[in-house]
C-alpha cells in the first residue's frame, strides 16, 4: 500500500510563473470574500434606511452612488499607484464594491415605487441614480488622480 503525500491545509503563494489554476482559485476566493463583505454592508445600510411603499429608496441610491465614487477612486489607485497587486482589484472592485452596489435592486425599486402610485418619484429615482452614479464615478477618479499625481512625481 502506498502512502499519498501530505498536503498543506492552505495553499501558499505561488512562485513566479506558477500554475494558472492556483491564480484562478485565489482570484475566485478573493472576489467571494469581498462580495460577502460588500453585501453585508449594503444589507446594513438598507436596514438602517428603510423606505415606505412609494417613497424614495435612499439606501439603494446611497449604496450605488457611494459605490460608484469608490470604484472611480479604486480604478485610479489600481492602475496608477498599485499596478503590481493583482488581487486588490478583484477583492475591492468586483467583490466589495460589486456586492455593495446593487443596480438590480435599483430596477426593482423603480417598479415598486411606480406600482405604489408614485410614478414621479420612480422617474426621479431612475434618472437621478444614473446621473449621480456617473458623476460620482468621474468625481472619484478625478479626485484620486489629483491626489496621486504629486506622489507619482515624487517617485520619479
Amino acid at each position: 500500500m502506498s502512502e499519498t503525500p501530505a498536503r498543506p491545509s492552505a495553499p501558499s503563494p505561488p512562485p513566479s510563473g506558477a500554475d494558472p489554476a492556483w491564480a484562478r482559485w485565489a482570484t475566485l476566493g478573493t472576489i467571494s470574500a469581498g462580495g460577502a463583505a460588500g453585501t453585508l454592508a449594503r444589507y446594513g445600510l438598507a436596514a438602517a434606511l428603510p423606505y415606505p411603499p412609494g417613497g424614495f429608496p435612499w439606501a439603494t441610491f446611497a449604496a450605488n452612488v457611494a459605490g460608484c465614487l469608490l470604484i472611480g477612486v479604486l480604478m485610479v489607485l489600481v492602475t496608477e499607484l498599485w499596478p503590481g497587486r493583482p488581487l486588490v482589484r478583484p477583492f475591492l472592485g468586483i467583490g466589495v464594491l460589486g456586492g455593495f452596489t446593487t443596480f438590480s435592486t435599483y430596477v426593482v425599486d423603480i417598479g415598486r415605487t411606480a406600482a405604489a402610485g408614485s410614478p414621479h418619484t420612480a422617474l426621479a429615482y431612475l434618472a437621478g441614480t444614473v446621473a449621480a452614479a456617473l458623476t460620482a464615478t468621474y468625481a472619484g477618479a478625478a479626485a484620486a488622480r489629483w491626489i496621486v499625481r504629486p506622489r507619482r512625481r515624487e517617485r520619479s
